[in-house]
């Protein structure tokens, strides 16, 4: 079971990369105004917001089955230890919730250029957070590319 959800969480991660760019690219030239947000828009968000969210859930499963997180205190003295324990969940918290913020904001906001600056910038920020909070190969924290 686990080595199924560490796959889906591998693969999945590339859909929600993919999905963050394409929310952020297509709100960046539409945030000074005169462009309404159409359903394309908001579902273009709105695809990113519900990968994100998914991928998160398979990580919180794996989180309490993973053989590299290890509720002890001697955790944190090791770099890999830690950074699964701590901040790669931390980091992915934290960005998922600017995510999903900047979503609930931009759906409440009447302006439509400032609907596309809010979806940009939330997630923008969360597409940073979830950079640096990959395990990514050259790291050498036991991630691989797929």
């Amino acid at each position: 079971m686990y080595d199924i959800l560490l796959h889906a969480h591998s693969g999945l991660r590339w859909l929600v990369l993919a999905t963050l760019i394409i929310a952020i690219v297509n709100s960046f030239g539409k945030t000074r105004g005169g462009v309404t947000y159409s359903k394309k828009d908001k579902q273009k968000a709105l695809f990113a917001l519900i990968f994100t969210h998914l991928q998160f859930v398979i990580g919180l499963v794996m989180y309490f089955m993973s053989p590299k997180v290890v509720f002890e205190a001697a955790s944190m003295k090791s770099d890999v230890l830690r950074f699964f324990l701590v901040e790669h969940v931390g980091l992915m918290l934290v960005a998922l919730i600017f995510i999903t913020v900047s979503y609930s904001k931009a759906k409440k906001i009447a302006m439509d250029g400032k609907k596309f600056k809010t979806i940009m910038i939330g997630y923008l920020i969360g597409l940073i957070l979830i950079l640096a909070a990959i395990p990514w190969p050259f790291r050498d924290l036991g991630g691989s590319w797929f």
